[in-house]
C-alpha cells in the first residue's frame, strides 16, 4: 500500500492528527492493531475531563483563572529540572496557551459540550508555588469519553467516504522502514479478524503481512499502562520506592508500548521513561471487560485514609490532592494497597467512578438520570460497588468493619483501638469551626467552592456518628493509566533523534510523544491534561505533516 501520511494507532490523537491532515489535501491512512470496534482507543472509556484556563464555566461560578496562575501551576508540578526537558517545556507553555486561547472555542465549534459545574481536581501538595491546581478546571464533558471522540470520528469517517482516509484495523507494525535515514514507510503483520467486544482480549494468530510506503509516518500508538512488565522496567524506584508487585490495570493489555522501542530502532529517542502517571484509588471492578481491569474512585476530600497498618496519611497525602505524593507515601510502607474509611454520607456524595461505562447518565447524557445523583442512595455505579465488589465492607460498627477489613486481606494487621484513636481525634475537630488537622480544613475550604458545595462535597461530620452510617472501607490498589515520557519531538511533532535533529519522515502525538515533546506534564500531571494533550498534540502533527 502507498500513502502521504501513515498514523499509527487509531486513538484520540491518532483521529485529530489523521483529519488535520486530510483536510489538507493528504491520502491518510490509519492501521490499529485492534479491531474496528476499539476506534477510539482509550479515551473511549475516560470520564471526558478537560483542561480550560478562564472558561465562560469557571467565570460563571465564581473561579477566577487566568494563563500566569495556570502556568504556576503547571510549572510547581512539572517541576522540569532535566537538560531533555527542552522541548517538554516549550509543549507545556504551547499547551497552556492553547488551553487558555482556543481550545474551547474550537471544540465547541465541532459540538462539544460541557457540564456547568467545573470540578477540582489534584489540589496539590499544600504550596502555591508547587504542584497542583489553586482553582477549578476540570471540565466534564456532556457525552463523556465518547463525546471527546465524536467530532474526530465523524471527521475522518466523512473523509474516508471522500476517499481521502483508508483503514487498515488489525494491521500490527513490526517495524519501520528507513531508507537513506529517513523513514519512508512501515511494515508488520496481519491479525486474524476478531470480533471481541472493546477492550476485551483478541486474538494474536497471524494471517498475513504487510508493507506501507509512505511520505511521512505519525506514531500515535499510546502508552504502556497495559504492560506491568514495562512498567516496573521504568518505575522510578529513587522517587516512589520499589514498584509494586500487584497492580489492577487502568487500560487494556494492547496499551503496550511496543512502538517506543520500534522507534528506537528507526532513529528516535526515548526521555522520561521513567515519568508516569498511577492512580491510588484503584478498585478491582467486579464486572471486568478487560483482564486485571481496574476503576478510579474520583473522591471527594472527605474519607480518612490510612495505610495497610493503619495508620493515617498526613497531608497532603489526602483523597483528590496529591496523586503521586501518595503514591510514594504508600510504597514506603512496603505494601501495596491502603484503605478508605468513610460513612454512607459520604460516599453518596463524594464518591465518583472514572470511566465512561460507569456514569451512564453523563455517557448518555440523560438528565433525569443524572437527577438521581441527588437522591437519598449513591449513584447507581457505586451502589453497585458496594454490594458486589471485592474490596467494599459495610458495617454498622467499627469493630465490625475493621473485623472484615482483617479477613478482607488475611494479614490481621489492623487494630481497632489503634483507629479508633486517629478517628476519635478527627471527629473532635469536627466541633467549632477551628481545627488544625489538615484534611478537616480541607473540607472546609472546599466547601467554600459552590460546585464542592452542591455536588462533591458532604457536610463535615463525625465519621463515628451512628446517624451518618453504615460505616464503610473500601481497599485500594495502584491502578495503573498514563505515561509521562516518550519519544521526544519539536514543535512541530517531528520526532528527534540521539543528536538532536529531527528524523526525517517520523512524527509523535499523544501519550507515546509525552502528549508532546517527550513529556510536556513533567512529573505531575494537573488533570484534564490527557484527553487535551491528545487533542493538541495530534492536531499540531497534522497540521505540521
Amino acid at each position: 500500500m502507498e500513502c502521504d501520511v501513515l498514523v499509527i494507532g487509531a486513538g484520540l490523537a491518532g483521529l485529530v492528527a489523521a483529519a488535520e491532515a486530510a483536510d489538507r489535501g493528504h491520502k491518510v491512512c490509519i492501521v490499529d492493531q485492534e479491531g474496528e470496534q476499539s476506534l477510539g482507543g482509550q479515551a473511549f472509556w475516560s470520564l471526558g475531563g478537560l483542561f480550560f484556563v478562564n472558561s465562560p464555566e469557571q467565570r460563571r461560578l465564581g473561579i477566577r483563572d487566568n494563563i500566569d496562575l495556570a502556568r504556576q501551576d503547571w510549572s510547581g508540578s512539572a517541576g522540569f529540572d532535566r537538560p531533555e526537558d527542552y522541548w517538554p517545556r516549550l509543549w507545556a507553555e504551547a499547551y497552556l496557551e492553547f488551553a487558555a486561547g482556543e481550545k474551547r472555542s474550537w471544540l465547541h465549534q465541532q459540538g462539544m459540550r460541557w457540564f456547568p459545574v467545573v470540578g477540582w481536581a489534584e489540589r496539590g501538595g499544600g504550596m502555591a508555588h508547587g504542584h497542583g491546581n489553586s482553582v477549578p478546571r476540570f471540565h466534564l464533558t456532556w457525552g463523556t469519553g465518547p463525546a471527546v471522540l465524536e467530532p474526530f470520528i465523524r471527521r475522518v469517517r466523512a473523509a474516508e467516504e471522500e476517499g481521502k482516509i483508508t483503514f487498515a484495523f488489525r494491521h500490527r507494525v513490526d517495524d519501520l522502514i528507513v531508507e537513506n535515514g529517513t523513514v519512508v514507510g512501515a511494515f508488520g503483520t496481519v491479525l486474524v479478524p476478531d470480533n471481541a467486544p472493546r477492550g476485551k482480549p483478541t486474538a494474536r494468530m497471524i494471517s498475513g503481512t504487510f508493507q506501507i510506503r509512505t511520505g511521512a509516518i505519525i506514531v500515535t500508538s499510546g502508552g504502556i499502562g497495559g504492560n506491568h512488565d514495562l512498567v516496573r522496567r521504568n518505575w522510578p524506584q529513587q522517587r516512589l520506592g520499589p514498584p509494586p508487585a500487584s497492580m489492577v490495570a487502568g487500560v487494556p493489555a494492547h496499551v503496550d508500548g511496543r512502538m517506543l522501542e520500534i522507534g528506537e530502532r528507526a532513529g528516535a529517542r526515548v526521555i522520561n521513561g521513567d515519568r508516569m502517571w498511577h492512580y491510588t484509588e484503584g478498585l478491582k471492578n467486579w464486572d471486568p471487560v478487560w483482564l486485571n481491569h481496574g476503576i478510579r474512585i474520583l473522591p471527594g476530600p472527605s474519607s480518612f485514609w490510612c495505610d495497610a497498618r493503619g495508620n493515617r496519611f498526613a497531608a497532603p497525602a489526602m483523597p483528590g490532592f496529591d496523586t503521586l505524593g501518595t503514591l510514594k507515601a504508600i510504597r514506603q510502607t512496603g505494601y501495596d494497597y491502603s484503605w478508605f474509611i468513610l460513612t454512607k454520607a459520604i460516599i453518596k456524595k463524594e464518591f465518583a467512578l472514572s470511566g465512561s461505562e460507569q456514569n451512564p447518565d453523563l455517557t448518555g447524557k440523560d438528565i433525569k438520570l443524572l437527577l438521581q445523583r441527588l437522591g437519598s442512595e449513591p449513584p447507581g455505579p457505586v451502589k453497585a460497588f458496594m454490594d458486589k465488589g471485592e474490596d467494599f465492607i459495610v458495617r454498622n460498627t467499627l469493630e465490625q468493619l475493621v473485623d472484615g477489613m482483617n479477613a478482607l486481606t488475611g494479614e490481621r494487621l489492623l487494630d481497632v483501638s489503634h483507629i479508633r484513636h486517629q478517628i476519635e481525634a478527627r471527629d473532635r475537630e469536627i466541633g467549632n469551626s477551628f481545627s488544625k488537622d489538615a484534611q478537616v480544613t480541607a473540607i472546609r475550604g472546599a466547601r467554600g467552592y459552590i460546585g464542592d458545595k452542591l455536588l462533591r462535597t458532604a457536610r463535615p461530620h463525625r465519621l463515628l456518628d451512628p446517624a451518618k452510617g453504615p460505616l464503610i472501607a473500601v481497599k485500594l490498589h495502584i491502578l495503573t493509566r498514563k505515561s509521562l515520557g516518550g519519544l521526544e519531538t519539536d514543535l512541530s511533532a517531528r520526532v528527534i533523534g540521539p543528536d538532536g535533529n529531527a528524523v526525517p519522515g517520523l512524527y509523535a502525538a499523544g501519550e507515546v510523544a509525552g502528549f508532546g515533546g517527550g513529556g510536556m506534564h513533567g512529573y505531575n500531571a494537573l488533570e484534564g491534561t490527557f484527553l487535551g494533550g491528545c487533542i493538541f498534540s495530534g492536531r499540531v502533527a497534522g497540521r505540521a505533516v
